[in-house]
């Protein structure tokens, strides 16, 4: 039976895009070799990295406006430093939301100074921090959009006159927004572009070229475009699998489609959440609410064993809480269909009824 994956990431993906990929492992494009034996060099795989840039540009509305889409390697963690090593000559602005936007600040600090924008650390990151000023002497803004842990998401992004750096890991093509208010973004593949292996970075390349340190040629955005992520050895079978699923989100109608669909789950789980004398949500300020990942409680510890087996027998699978916070955590990323949803809040009915 296949299962109903709330899996924080590695994620789920749409099945007919596992059925492309499967067959790519065995015979990419009747050439009779795999996807994973055939040069990155290759007029094939070139035409695939090619038309996975394209789309990863076209469907965030930002083609022909001075983006460039990298697939790269190293994660957003790698990003960490690489964002630092190309903007941060001196000062640099960061937002700390989460645990993945404090080591980002961490690695920033290495660089250049760091102004800490605003901090959720009090509470364990459960809120969205105001952020009441910014200096105006800033070589860019970070924010982390979406906090897989806390289950918090930004809702808007303060501007300042510096560039505006993102992590969007988490919730990238799940929401439809102004995307051109970024001047560079970048997402780990695993959440919701495709497997792990690869990081998109997207980057408006005028801001590029502005510090005066040396940055080592495998670093520098500016030979990785200039090499169109081919300056080594891509993750091939990422980058493929990444690319049939920017087509199926554009076959689906686009960010616009999953950002309804995202929407009708995400209040159908946190409104049982909120109803269900069982459960509670830990973020308790619904405008800083994740429609990417829910974060709740179970109010009675002594009904966790039960609650386990209801779901496990339901096909449930993925929604134990990030072992630095216990708890639940459902994540509705876009592969996810609205059937799953409704599976798991039936299964929190059937325990509020049956204890």
């Amino acid at each position: 039976m296949k299962k109903h994956n709330f899996g924080a990431g590695p994620c789920i993906l749409p099945q007919e895009v596992f059925e492309s990929a499967s067959k790519a492992i065995i015979d990419f494009d009747n050439s009779g070799l795999s996807i994973l034996e055939i040069s990155h060099r290759s007029d094939a795989f070139v035409e695939v990295m090619e038309t996975a840039r394209s789309l990863a540009l076209e469907l965030l509305g930002l083609e022909n406006r001075g983006y460039q889409a990298l697939f790269l390697q190293g994660g957003a963690s790698f990003q960490f430093v690489m964002v630092a090593y190309n903007l941060l000559e001196k000062k640099a602005g960061y937002l700390n939301t989460g645990r993945w936007a404090n080591n980002a600040i961490i690695e920033a600090s290495k660089f250049g100074e760091v102004v800490e924008l605003g901090t959720s650390i009090d509470k364990g990151y459960n809120y969205i921090p105001e952020v009441t000023s910014v200096p105006n002497d800033l070589d860019y803004l970070h924010y982390t959009s979406n906090n897989t842990i806390a289950g918090t998401q930004m809702q808007h992004f303060p501007k300042g006159n510096a560039p505006i750096v993102i992590d969007m890991s988490s919730d990238i093509y799940s929401r439809d927004i102004d995307y051109s208010q970024f001047d560079l973004i970048y997402a780990g593949a695993q959440k919701n572009i495709g497997p792990a292996g690869a990081t998109l970075v997207v980057i408006k390349e005028e801001i590029l070229g502005k510090v005066s340190r040396v940055i080592p040629s495998i670093m520098d955005y500016r030979n990785l475009i200039d090499k169109k992520s081919m300056f080594n050895t891509p993750s091939t079978f990422s980058v493929y699998t990444s690319m049939l699923n920017l087509k199926w989100l554009k076959k689906q109608g686009g960010v616009s489609v999953m950002d309804k669909l995202n929407k009708e789950k995400a209040n159908l789980l946190y409104e049982e959440i909120d109803r269900n004398p069982l459960f509670t949500a830990k973020v308790p300020n619904k405008n800083d609410r994740s429609t990417m990942n829910v974060a709740f409680q179970l109010n009675k510890k002594e009904l966790e064993s039960k609650f386990s087996t209801l779901y496990k027998e339901a096909g449930v699978h993925g929604i134990k809480g990030h072992r630095t916070v216990g708890g639940y955590r459902a994540s509705l990323y876009n592969a996810l269909p609205l059937s799953s949803v409704k599976v798991l809040v039936d299964v929190m009915r059937e325990l509020e009824k049956t204890s």
